[in-house]
């Protein structure tokens, strides 16, 4: 055995070396027979060799640097290789590369700050009434600048939102009018909304002008045409979605368990050729005609008898027998499939309706994934694996079924319920990518009350905001500041005011007093002033406005302020309760005085009333306890017209805060134990009986709460019937086992 063994092992290295010899032979007379051309040649002056002749010749030698953006402005002598014209045409964007750091001037936005400038509209163009919306958003907005020297954005006026070509909306000749604008700077710094793009047969997502450096704010895009951290993706709107303000997400209350009577919905077109069209003619395979009905039709479109198919009259007739929004209003899940392009307008509706989107439609970048977890929102699912859809949905737990209904209300009216919104947002997540060291972070967009709310400007530690108290597992504050708004001249130390401030700086969770000047006489002399206790700040406004007591003041060291008019009558048991309450509730408004608003059919408009009743939606800031992120949010949230109307009237300052507290929360505020000579002691004292008593003073508070609904949109004041009172408030027990005993003996 070891001699075979031994044979066997010679045998393999001779056959080796025969082999290598044979190779190598062949190899070293090439090069000799190419060495004798190479000398033949030279001799008849055909060849001259170079110095580095013998080095080794590489299949592509390394090109020299040219920027990227400049490759295909290049002439044919720089070499492009095979893949890296694939990259380039992969894209229908010339800057298919383009990011903030690299096509973005970051230095048009130090100056001045995040400003966007809206080109003047120009001469005989027509604008659809989806982009004026849009328009009118940003010129609405705290961004706005009509200078343009001042701008950190730029958007056109030109209407970019519908680029089909077969539409009657598609603007003509749109690349030369952009190119003429003298701001255009290759589209640097320039936002570009568009909603359609591509037509028949390949609805591509070419917008049908070159873009520059231009940042995308569009619809239904692809994850590959996508730019991250420079586009934006939106949702796909009609033309109806309001401007403003918005309706309301449909789930009015949580019902447990959280299923309805259908599990799974659909009804659309049913395209029968061409993209978009498999997922959709595959939908009928799913249905069950129970508690998952995906109904779809051929009925649309100029010529679709000619093209229909053996299914189309049976699926015509059952989707006549369903009504869409009893669908929508019954349903868990809705089926989301992508039409010609990859956004669809089921999108939008699914999430008003408290219906959990069921995504289908593969690569689609879904609207504002930047900051938006739609996993907390949506089932993504996938066009291939269509046929486990029901099997998928039916496994998920109804408790994470209720969550997932519960962040579609969530995002809806946050950032989808309007065009404002839409934009809005759009606009907010641009400025953090900009000012990233003060950006908001994933939990600030993805919980109430949401990014357009919370302005990191303000400050960029959670704490500092009225809603994150419990997430960061932090107590509310346990101390307030008493900033008093006095505006008549301080005469005799029997003035309420100097009462009012007594009672305030006794109470325990006093740290400090404002006493905010707004008279038009001197100040006092500090003597004039009661000692306290606590500091006593008086602070003299310098425009002596009503919405100077709103302004965020550098001496406001506490983040509860407890509000108060000058001629406020409460003692400091009063002021104690009301504290103790708010720190249950520190989103919210709580207080004494309420209002309340109403619809009034005979005039159609908003009417205020201010009787007594058990119905309220408005704790009025003379006497009331909130927090101061608020001040800052009415001073830099609210526009300039607004606060002008405010302080040019001398009045509805309250209904304003009241307004802005409630949109931001969606809550009410809350009314407190109130003594029963409140309002006779507030109506006698002689600084204010007049306004209370004057009629032009309610008709203006009327007009007031109309313009207000007419900005926001809609009427955010919510109607509440609770009010909170001591434990043992009028019971028929001891005074003595009552630790706010003092309220009832007012």
């Amino acid at each position: 055995m070891q001699a075979k063994k031994r044979y066997f092992i010679l045998l393999s290295a001779g056959s080796c070396l025969a082999l290598l010899f044979y190779f190598g032979g062949l190899q070293f007379r090439a090069s000799r027979s190419h060495s004798r051309r190479e000398e033949h040649s030279g001799r008849n002056g055909l060849h001259h060799p170079s110095p580095d002749h013998f080095w080794p010749r590489f299949p592509d030698a390394l090109r020299p640097f040219v920027p990227w953006d400049q490759l295909e402005n290049e002439d044919s002598s720089v070499h492009i290789s095979p893949r890296q014209k694939r990259d380039a045409n992969s894209s229908i964007y010339k800057g298919k590369k383009c990011r903030m750091e690299s096509c973005f001037d970051f230095t048009l936005c130090k100056k001045n700050g995040f400003k966007v400038y809206v080109y003047p509209q120009q001469k005989g163009e027509k604008i659809a009434e989806s982009y004026q919306n849009i328009l009118a958003a940003i010129e609405g907005s705290r961004f706005y600048t009509s200078d343009p020297s001042q701008a950190c954005l730029f958007v056109l006026s030109l209407d970019t939102l519908d680029r089909d070509q077969l539409s009657p909306q598609y603007v003509h000749n749109l690349r030369s009018k952009v190119q003429s604008l003298h701001l255009w700077n290759n589209g640097r710094n320039h936002l570009i909304f568009n909603l359609y793009s591509g037509t028949w047969p390949d609805y591509t997502e070419d917008v049908g002008f070159d873009i520059g450096q231009a940042m995308l704010a569009k619809a239904s895009i692809s994850t590959e045409n996508f730019r991250p951290n420079f586009d934006v993706s939106i949702p796909l709107f009609s033309k109806d979605h309001p401007r403003t303000g918005g309706e309301r997400g449909f789930l009015k209350f949580n019902t447990i368990p959280p299923l309805r009577k259908y599990m799974l919905v659909f009804k659309g077109k049913r395209y029968l050729t061409g993209i978009g069209s498999d997922t959709r003619n595959a939908l009928y395979h799913v249905h069950n005609g129970e508690d998952v009905v995906l109904l779809t039709t051929c009925k649309h479109g100029k010529d679709w008898q000619k093209h229909k198919d053996s299914r189309c009259d049976r699926d015509n007739t059952e989707y006549e027998k369903y009504d869409y929004r009893e669908m929508l209003h019954n349903a868990t899940f809705c089926l989301v499939p992508r039409g010609r392009r990859l956004g669809s307008f089921r999108f939008l509706e699914a999430l008003q309706a408290a219906c959990v989107p069921v995504m289908l439609s593969n690569g689609w970048e879904l609207p504002f994934s930047e900051v938006i977890n739609w996993n907390q929102a949506a089932v993504i699912g996938d066009e291939r694996l269509l046929l486990q859809i029901p099997s998928t949905i039916r496994s998920i737990h109804q408790d994470k079924i209720l969550a997932l209904r519960q962040q579609t209300q969530f995002l809806w009216e946050a950032y989808f319920s309007s065009v404002e919104k839409i934009v809005l947002t759009t606009l907010e997540i641009i400025q953090d990518r900009i000012f990233k060291h003060i950006s908001r972070n994933s939990l600030i967009w993805n919980k109430h009350p949401g990014g357009l709310f919370v302005l990191p400007q303000y400050s960029s530690y959670l704490g500092d905001f009225p809603y994150y108290y419990a997430n960061l597992g932090l107590k509310p504050p346990s101390k307030f500041t008493a900033v008093i708004h006095a505006v008549t001249p301080l005469v005799s130390q029997s003035q309420p005011v100097l009462k009012l401030l007594v009672a305030a700086a006794k109470s325990q969770y006093c740290a400090q007093i404002i006493v905010l000047w707004n008279c038009d006489k001197p100040l006092p002399a500090k003597h004039r002033w009661p000692a306290t206790a606590v500091p006593v700040i008086v602070i003299e406004g310098e425009s002596k406005v009503m919405s100077s007591r709103f302004l965020p003041y550098d001496n406001i060291i506490t983040d509860a302020v407890l509000s108060l008019d000058e001629d406020t009558v409460l003692s400091t048991t009063e002021v104690d309760f009301a504290f103790t309450v708010w720190q249950s509730f520190p989103e919210r408004i709580v207080g004494y005085p309420a209002r309340s608003h109403f619809w009034d059919n005979s005039k159609e408009r908003w009417g205020y009333t201010s009787k007594w009743t058990n119905d309220y939606s408005m704790v009025l800031t003379g006497a009331a306890i909130y927090h101061k992120y608020y001040h800052y949010l009415y001073s830099h949230y609210l526009p300039a017209s607004l606060k002008n109307m405010v302080d040019q009237l001398a009045n509805c300052e309250d209904i304003l805060m009241n307004f802005l507290v409630s949109a931001v929360t969606k809550l009410p505020p809350i009314k407190v134990t109130q003594k029963k000579q409140y309002k006779e002691t507030m109506m006698g004292q002689t600084s204010r009986a007049s306004r209370w008593a004057d009629p032009d003073h309610f008709a203006q508070r009327q007009s007031c709460m109309n313009t207000f609904a007419s900005w926001f949109g809609y009427m955010p004041l919510i109607h509440s019937q609770m009010r909170l009172d001591p434990v043992l408030f009028k019971d028929q027990v001891s005074i003595l086992r009552k630790k706010y005993r003092d309220i009832e003996r007012l």
